[in-house]
């Protein structure tokens, strides 16, 4: 497997074929992609936390991880998303899966799960919004950088 840079266009292209619950992501600090005899097989977005309690700068956040289901792509992106944020200076990444996926490639790739994240709707009084996510309650992953 083979790590490439990609654009935000590129990686969301990916992520409108196979990503099964989250539209394409609105921006981004870095994009990457699994490639394995050329084709792309995993995509992963790396962005601002949308956390008001992180440091922007000392912490960014897996938005998007999607792969065709190639064995080890996505544990193999959450890996190269840790070591590229490392190499950025950010001292921490998160991330959030729903608590009915296992995190099994997140586990492999050296990520603790470290909090449960009860499932709500962004939308409030004076701020009315259109849910486009899962409700579902989650589960928020960290790694060191």
């Amino acid at each position: 497997m083979k790590l490439v840079p990609l654009t935000l266009r590129e990686a969301n292209a990916f992520v409108r074929l196979h990503h099964r619950h989250h539209p394409p992501a609105r921006g981004c600090r870095f994009c990457l992609g699994a490639e394995v005899d050329g084709r792309l097989v995993g995509v992963a977005i790396v962005g601002r936390t949308s956390s008001k309690a992180y440091k922007k700068r000392e912490v960014c956040e897996v938005t998007r991880a999607a792969t065709d289901g190639t064995r080890n792509a996505n544990s193999f992106l959450y890996a190269a998303c840790r070591r590229a944020a490392q190499t950025q200076g950010y001292v921490r990444c998160l991330t959030y899966t729903l608590t009915s996926e296992s995190g099994a490639s997140l586990r492999a790739a050296g990520w603790r799960k470290v909090a449960f994240i009860k499932g709500r709707s962004w939308s409030r009084p004076k701020r009315r919004r259109v849910d486009r996510h899962p409700l579902q309650d989650k589960f928020r992953w960290e790694a060191s950088a």
